[in-house]
């Protein structure tokens, strides 16, 4: 059934369909406000792990690189929150794992950020560049070293990442191993 009204509302949204009596009068069904309540759906459907409502926007077609107003994708909020069986299924689907947030930060630096260290090996297989760098210039070998994953850096030397980066305050990825944190 939710598969059903999840297409109901895609073909409204893109004005394949119109009310019974005409067009659309109310503002909250105008095609841009059906876009956005689906763009809401599905951001919340990716945050939550409800890997349902996730196979029917995959299924519809739906662009799954779509961003917030934070630049947030469906498989960055997916991972940040720990749902694993959901970034599989973006993954699979042809999600960007290489896709930045506004900060430029991707879904491997919200993985490792929350600690969802199996999330994080699983991007660390994807075709990203594991030497990315954020708005801030920072790594995901520096975001590894700052929040104590080891193993995720030895994952991140496996991979090539360079473990000799700084970050434009002079933080290296041994220097926030040691806790040394340059901020200004």
């Amino acid at each position: 059934m939710k598969g059903r009204l999840l297409m109901a509302a895609l073909l409204l949204g893109s004005g394949a369909a119109l009310a019974a009596d005409g067009p659309l009068t109310n503002a909250a069904d105008t095609p841009e406000a059906v876009q956005q309540q689906l763009r809401d759906y599905f951001f919340n459907a990716a945050r939550f792990g409800d890997n349902e409502i996730l196979d029917e926007f995959i299924q519809a077609g739906y662009d799954l690189n779509t961003a917030d107003d934070k630049g947030y994708t469906a498989l960055i909020l997916a991972a940040y929150n720990g749902h694993s069986e959901a970034v599989e299924r973006l993954l699979a689907a042809g999600a960007d794992a290489c896709s930045e947030d506004k900060r430029g930060n991707t879904a491997l630096l919200g993985a490792i950020f929350k600690g969802e260290l199996g999330i994080a090996k699983r991007l660390l297989a994807t075709e990203c560049d594991p030497n990315q760098r954020n708005a801030a210039g920072q790594t995901a070998a520096m975001y590894a070293a700052l929040f104590q994953r080891e193993a995720l850096l030895e994952a991140l030397r496996e991979r090539g990442a360079d473990l000799t980066a700084a970050d434009p305050l002079g933080n290296s990825v041994e220097s926030l191993a040691r806790g040394e944190i340059r901020t200004r």
